[in-house]
């Protein structure tokens, strides 16, 4: 993990960016590394624990939807198993691991750290960031396995996986937005972070990731493909990993669009309550 914090360091450094906004990314990459490290500092298998997590999840889901409940899926280039029903599934609840992961902790980022929040030096916009950017390098590690998985199952590389960073842009301008949002009222409401537990449960279950979207009824299922943009980030997952080619355009470029206006209005709204942060905390 902080290899990879590091090479991105590196090539932001190439970019013809101004002194003030390098400085800026430079103490964020600081941060995030920091954020990565005490994370499972003293653990004896240290960063492999979110790997370890996420495959667990795999493992419930599968056995429940694919074993017990006998769920199966026909995608091409792929046999029809049960393994297959779990690469299906991890691909989906990989961007939902760092969409929720990175929200949660960022609704709190702000409060659990009010020493910083009271420095005048400091560049409060960061704060929501570290938890975000940190949860996505944590995915890292189960998009090379899922990747890996496929690979022996399918014997091929889908050329699709150049694509990946684009939908990383869209998962990470509606994990910013919804962060700075959530950071910045917890400050006044400490309810926030509870509340979020329940949305994102709901969420979860309203998103077609453990189940797959032809389950959805028909008059219902354009309204959560267009209205739900972690149904679109999800699908494109599976349709750039498992298919090799995008089945999903319009709901991703739809998605993109809403999460760009989540991105402006949580940060405004974030910049209109970040000088009041100080007083409350």
């Amino acid at each position: 993990m902080r290899r990879t914090v590091i090479q991105a360091g590196k090539l932001w450094h190439i970019l013809p960016i101004n002194e003030q906004l390098r400085a800026k990314f430079d103490l964020l990459r600081t941060l995030v590394r920091r954020d990565l490290e005490a994370r499972y500092k003293g653990s004896i298998l240290g960063n492999l624990w979110p790997l370890l997590n996420q495959l667990s999840q795999l493992l419930i889901y599968t056995y429940v939807f694919s074993i017990v409940l006998r769920v199966k899926l026909n995608i091409t280039g792929l046999p029809e198993n049960n393994f297959v029903f779990g690469l299906w599934l991890f691909a989906g609840l990989l961007p939902w691991i760092a969409f929720s992961g990175g929200l949660m902790q960022s609704a709190s980022s702000v409060v659990n750290q009010p020493n910083l929040v009271k420095k005048v030096v400091f560049p409060l916009a960061l704060l929501p960031l570290i938890p975000i950017l940190s949860t996505l390098i944590e995915s890292s590690f189960g998009l090379m396995a899922l990747i890996f998985f496929v690979a022996i199952t399918s014997h091929t590389l889908h050329p699709t996986l150049a694509l990946l960073p684009l939908i990383w842009i869209t998962q990470l301008m509606l994990t910013t937005g919804l962060g700075y949002l959530t950071a910045g009222l917890t400050v006044f409401l400490r309810d926030i972070p509870q509340s979020l537990v329940v949305i994102l449960n709901l969420w979860l279950y309203l998103t077609p990731i453990v189940y797959p979207a032809t389950a959805i009824p028909e008059e219902w299922r354009n309204w959560v493909f267009w209205l739900n943009p972690m149904t679109a980030i999800a699908e494109v997952y599976r349709d750039l990993i498992l298919v090799g080619e995008v089945r999903h355009w319009g709901e991703w470029g739809v998605a993109s669009a809403i999460a760009a206006i989540v991105l402006c209005f949580g940060f405004l709204v974030y910049k209109r309550l970040r000088p009041a942060f100080a007083d409350v905390l």
